[in-house]
């Protein structure tokens, strides 16, 4: 999306994020703020998305065919003209990786559309592909469903080709119109995405854009998607392109830090990146990066793919630090993804699922705690139950959890989760292994949130401990996994 020059934080198909645990049930909807002296939970919609782990960016317009990053909005519609269009190899290469739903650049900066909109002639209905008669958005929606992933879209506000942006509510309908006709004709959506990239159209000007109205029309016709922006309401921008998520990272945020998509203040990057322990709504960071240098396709950097192990670098920067990544791969001016860039996504899958193939090392670990709660028992930490944890007794904010195995084991993996379906508490954790009589530590830090994934140098040990330091409320420790990694 390239936020170089503005600060940009910115589905139908037939997964939706609509089911939730049933110790969700008592949560509250949409935009819900919690009561006095209660830190905030997710809603069902939130848990859901952030447990998906990895969404799928998909940027493709005429920006594909003219070798730019951003068009200008004066591209004739003949220009977009794929040969080989084939969106249920993007949804298969999506679900080879491990994907879960996949965001598409419905429109872009350009204005383009890349479906037969009534309300714009700039868009496929001009093109030669299909003869006029194509629908990329239909049939992205079908691969998606085909493959059984969730679906986004993308609808860039910023239109250098409409001759109403600027105009005020003008265009503020004729985007609205856009906004409806995704949301009502294509089924089920699971996240709408938007930036707050805010130059000038064709007449000059810039538009002030309606946001109330535009979640509005959202939670309307689509109430069980996710909205995303850098200022949310639902999830927010991790503050960089670079697939980095703070080291410290709070799933709540102060929303008068960025109060809407495009707010630009000093403090912006750090309230983005690492959330607020004291924030007062639930609005977890998404971390947007693409697999190659570019958002979109160049021929230039068909040797500049990014391969399996630094896919996996950024699964540790970004799921691994309370985060969800959204990996953008561009079609080709074929209409398929790069044969690169499949064989990277495959081998990504591939490769992130042997690093945990060997299964938690703890299992079958007697276990001790320095107190535990009524029905939150040590081993809650390791029943493989998200919403399951252990916990200590009354109003304690800090606490000791140990696992002692028969043999040693050796391990170079470190995941750590807390029962986020209750809020994220924990502020310092410390890790340690009993060697040569003492407890040395060799991981430690602050957040965990939804999960901590930690790498390190091989540790043998038949004693582990995990201390939580410091917590704002009850700290529900929900996971302690270690793993070793395959040669």
């Amino acid at each position: 999306m390239d936020r170089r020059r503005f600060l940009i934080a910115g589905g139908a198909g037939a997964v939706t994020l609509s089911a939730a645990p049933a110790a969700l049930a008592e949560l509250e909807a949409h935009d819900a703020k919690p009561a006095a002296g209660v830190r905030p939970r997710p809603t069902p919609q939130q848990l859901a998305w952030q447990r998906e782990e990895l969404a799928l960016f998909v940027h493709f317009t005429v920006n594909t065919f003219t070798d730019r990053e951003w068009g200008e909005g004066d591209e004739d519609p003949k220009m977009f003209a794929p040969t080989q269009l084939d969106a249920r190899q993007w949804a298969r290469a999506a679900k080879a990786g491990g994907f879960r739903s996949l965001v598409l650049t419905a429109k872009h900066h350009d204005g383009f559309c890349l479906w037969p909109t009534a309300t714009t002639a700039h868009s496929v209905r001009n093109s030669p592909w299909r003869d006029g008669r194509g629908d990329v958005v239909r049939e992205f929606v079908d691969a998606c469903r085909a493959e059984g992933l969730g679906v986004g879209f993308y609808l860039s506000p910023w239109d250098r080709h409409e001759p109403r942006y600027g105009s005020g509510r003008a265009y503020d309908d004729f985007y609205i119109a856009q906004l409806t006709e995704l949301l009502s004709d294509y089924g089920p959506v699971v996240e709408v995405w938007f930036d707050g990239a805010n130059g000038e159209g064709p007449n000059g000007k810039r538009q002030a854009y309606d946001w109330p109205r535009i979640h509005r029309t959202v939670r309307e016709l689509q109430p069980d998607a996710i909205v995303f922006s850098d200022a949310g309401p639902d999830v927010r921008w991790i503050g960089n392109e670079r697939g980095v998520a703070g080291s410290t990272c709070w799933a709540s945020v102060d929303p008068a830090r960025v109060p809407y998509a495009g707010f630009d203040r000093p403090w912006v990057g750090e309230a983005l990146q690492q959330g607020d322990p004291y924030g007062s709504v639930w609005r977890p960071g998404e971390t947007d990066v693409s697999i190659r240098p570019g958002w979109f396709w160049h021929a230039a950097e068909d040797a500049k793919v990014r391969n399996a192990q630094q896919l996996i670098d950024l699964y540790f920067s970004s799921v691994g630090r309370n985060s969800k990544l959204l990996l953008n791969v561009p079609p080709t001016r074929e209409g398929r993804f790069h044969a690169t860039d499949v064989a990277n996504l495959a081998a990504f899958g591939q490769r992130r699922q042997a690093l945990f193939a060997g299964g938690n090392l703890l299992a079958g670990a007697r276990l001790r705690a320095s107190a535990s709660a009524d029905g939150h028992a040590p081993a809650r930490a390791l029943d493989g139950e998200a919403d399951s944890y252990w916990a200590p007794a009354g109003d304690a904010r800090s606490g000791w959890i140990e696992f002692e195995l028969e043999l040693e084991i050796e391990f170079d993996l470190l995941c750590l989760q807390e029962a986020i379906a209750y809020g994220q508490h924990i502020a310092n954790h410390r890790v340690e292994h009993w060697r040569d009589g003492a407890w040395q530590p060799f991981a430690w830090g602050t957040t965990i949130g939804y999960k901590r994934l930690e790498r390190f140098d091989p540790v043998r040990t038949r004693r582990l401990r995990v201390s939580i330091e410091h917590a704002y409320d009850t700290p529900r420790l929900a996971s302690v996994a270690v793993y070793r990694s395959p040669a």
